[in-house]
């Protein structure tokens, strides 16, 4: 490989004799030439010590002693001697690093090094559903590789792609860094000025390998030895995001789910980045920055157009980095979404590998998965670049979502002190209860006019933030029990046994998330509801005297079905709604040997909730007890049923009673009309109302196990 002419390292003094002198640079320039040095093992004289990159074999040091240099200490040049100039004494320098650093990286396999793989984004994930097994790197952008198929690898003389192969890069990285490192320090030998203050020098110092991809040189420089002296390089746009950021001490901040806005239905995650300003006052949010990893959607697509999107990986991430105040605003003021903010066992000095690593890759384009490659799993990334050992992204199920981030951070001992930043809506419910109660115990008299002021968000203006959004306010609410900390496990399977008419029926089901009413609701959002990936398989014994049922049924799969309440006499902003997309069995009421019937539904609610009972003291919940009314719209088609179709309109209405922390129960009544067209048989009915009544009743055991009861009747004379 022929390498760029360099400055020497080492200044060596100067002798008389000219032949003597050229005799011993052609002893040096055998020893010292890449293709030996790659062959011949590595000696300790030549290990990184002190101050400089290597030491010397006696015989290499005795020839070396005798080439001319220009003395640093006296700036006097000595006497030319054909063909040795400083260009040739910087060439063999870098041959001479190069060398020493492929042997070791040879003899530790360091190419193959968990960090370094990740580094390069070789995620080597053994269960993402797009990437399992994938033995490159993510990143096709040829700027993220020193090495290409281009480029001809000197080591093993063949020709290999960075992205396909960690080893090519991993020496690519070496060669360049071996001709910097030579570069700098023969400048410095020789009194050059490395801080030009010209924009060509600034420029040039930019395009470097130290100040492109500063966390693969930091991680290469501690496992090589090599002294950070030799790798000072000016980097004026690296230095100066360092600087505004000035990171410190690394937390993950956790803004609940929020169903009013579907692509935040799943909560969010962004870590939160502190100066030591920051970490001494954590209050003073304003010395923070937020690092947030989203998605690069295009606004003006449809709904269902940007979800599929962003599910397939049609779509790139895209990192930002913004003041935390300004974040932090969106998600407590416009949302009004609750947020949790966890401080991370990581150290300083890994804190500023994980930020040098993001600089690395922020401008990339990487493709964004919506349910694998998210805002929650690009921290466990991050975090995996510094501890390797814990190898966290690899625990995670197929789908990922913010809250088994946070789970499993705190399962493996990396979070600390949890802070809670209560809403805007939380902040005026709290004011809410606190004058409900004082009414109630005869402290004060309260008006319509005074409880209006306090829940309207034109005139009540107290926030969690100051005024100018540059500090959080502590008011003293306690923290609401929505820690997802406490929250039972997302996936959650099912064994039911129940009975239908005369027949008895196994039910085994797995739901893959989130929540409904009835479970355990330590962790969620108050009246949350959102379930997804839901299927339930139905073994019925018949004993072959029913022909109308098979013994193994389908019963349910719910692709989707969630509803947010936010219930009109409380300080929750929003409308009450519902949707759903499922195939699920049905009976066909508009004729007699219309039961069990598996069809296709979309459905739609929107109408009203009210929340009674007596919340939680100091804290700024909602009372405990919910009902509703909700106008409801339903389409069904399916083989089985009646022209092949039918639509619906009618009234859902229901209550679930909290009875204590672990029993809850819940009773709803269904009010759907029917249409299924004009029929011309006498039969069967075209339209028809069918009342279907439920109860529900759950026992928590603890966080991972429940009992429930759940029962159901149709109210027509045809089932």
């Amino acid at each position: 490989m022929s390498l760029k002419p360099t400055t020497a390292l080492m200044d060596f003094s100067l002798i008389n004799k000219r032949q003597r002198a050229c005799l011993s640079l052609a002893v040096v320039g055998l020893l010292l030439s890449a293709p030996v040095q790659a062959v011949i093992p590595t000696p300790e004289s030549l290990v990184t010590t002190g101050e400089l990159a290597f030491e010397p074999s006696p015989a290499a040091a005795e020839s070396l002693t005798e080439m001319p240099i220009v003395s640093a200490s006296s700036g006097e040049q000595a006497k030319s001697i054909p063909n040795v100039d400083v260009d040739d004494k910087q060439n063999k320098q870098a041959e001479a690093l190069l060398a020493e650093w492929r042997y070791q990286v040879k003899e530790d396999h360091l190419a193959q090094h968990l960090t370094w793989r990740r580094l390069l984004y070789f995620l080597d994930d053994k269960t993402s559903l797009f990437n399992k097994d994938v033995s490159k790197s993510l990143i096709d952008d040829p700027t993220f590789f020193l090495s290409d198929s281009s480029q001809q690898n000197s080591q093993q003389n063949s020709q290999r792609d960075g992205q396909q192969d960690a080893s090519a890069e991993m020496d690519a990285m070496l060669v360049a860094l071996s001709e910097e490192v030579a570069a700098s320090q023969g400048m410095n030998s020789h009194g050059a000025n490395l801080h030009s203050s010209s924009s060509h020098s600034k420029t040039s110092a930019n395009n470097s390998v130290i100040c492109r991809f500063p966390a693969r040189t930091h991680w290469l420089a501690g496992i090589l030895g090599i002294d950070s002296h030799h790798l000072q390089a000016d980097c004026p746009a690296f230095d100066d995001w360092m600087t505004m950021l000035a990171p410190e001490q690394l937390s993950v901040m956790f803004a609940e789910e929020y169903l009013d806005s579907p692509t935040s239905a799943f909560a969010h995650t962004l870590l939160r980045i502190d100066s030591k300003a920051s970490v001494a006052d954590p209050s003073q949010i304003h010395h923070a920055y937020a690092l947030n990893d989203t998605v690069d959607g295009n606004p003006d697509d449809a709904f269902a157009i940007y979800a599929l999107k962003s599910t397939i990986g049609a779509y790139s991430n895209v990192i930002e980095i913004d003041p935390y105040p300004m974040k932090l605003a969106k998600y407590l003021k416009d949302d009004e979404r609750d947020a949790w903010t966890y401080q991370l066992d990581l150290t300083p000095e890994e804190t500023k590998q994980i930020i040098r690593h993001v600089w690395e890759t922020k401008d990339l384009d990487i493709p964004y998965y919506f349910s694998t490659d998210n805002c929650a799993s690009e921290i466990l990334r991050l975090i995996d670049v510094v501890r390797f050992e814990q190898n966290l992204r690899a625990q995670l199920p197929y789908a990922v979502v913010p809250s088994d981030v946070i789970n499993l951070l705190d399962n493996e001992g990396l979070l600390l002190d949890a802070r809670y930043t209560p809403s805007d809506s939380t902040v005026r419910q709290a004011q809410s209860n606190k004058a409900k109660t004082a009414t109630d115990f005869g402290y004060r008299a309260s008006t319509k006019n005074a409880a209006r002021n306090i829940n309207s968000t034109e005139y009540n203006l107290m926030s969690s933030m100051s005024d100018d959004l540059e500090t959080v306010i502590n008011h003293g609410i306690v923290a609401s029990d929505n820690n997802p900390v406490d929250r039972h496990p997302l996936q959650m399977a099912q064994v039911s046994i129940g009975q239908r008419g005369d027949n008895s029926y196994i039910d085994l089901g797995l739901r893959s998330g989130f929540h409904d009413t009835l479970d355990r609701t330590s962790g969620f959002p108050q009246f949350f509801s959102l379930e997804a990936l839901d299927a339930r398989l139905r073994f019925y014994d018949t004993d072959g005297d029913d022909d109308e049922l098979d013994s193994l049924v389908l019963e349910n799969f719910t692709v989707v079905r969630g509803r947010s309440f936010n219930p009109i006499n409380t300080d929750s902003r929003g409308k009450t709604w519902g949707a759903s997309i499922e195939a699920t069995r049905v009976n066909d009421g508009s004729q007699e040997s219309g039961r069990d019937h598996l069809v296709g539904s979309v459905g739609y609610e929107s109408g009203w909730s009210w929340a009674f009972g007596t919340p939680r003291p100091g804290t700024g919940e909602m009372p405990p007890q919910l009902c509703y009314t909700l106008l409801s719209g339903q389409a069904q088609a399916g083989r089985g049923i009646s022209k092949g179709f039918r639509v619906g309109a009618g009234v859902n209405m229901g209550c679930r009673y909290q009875i204590n922390n672990q029993l809850r129960a819940q009773a709803q009544l269904q009010l759907p009309y029917w249409y299924h067209g004009g029929s011309g048989e006498s039969n069967v009915h075209g339209h028809y109302w069918q009342p279907i009544s439920t109860l529900g009743l759950q026992y928590d055991i603890d966080k991972k196990q429940a009992l429930r009861i759940n029962s159901s009747y149709e109210w027509q004379n045809r089932i």
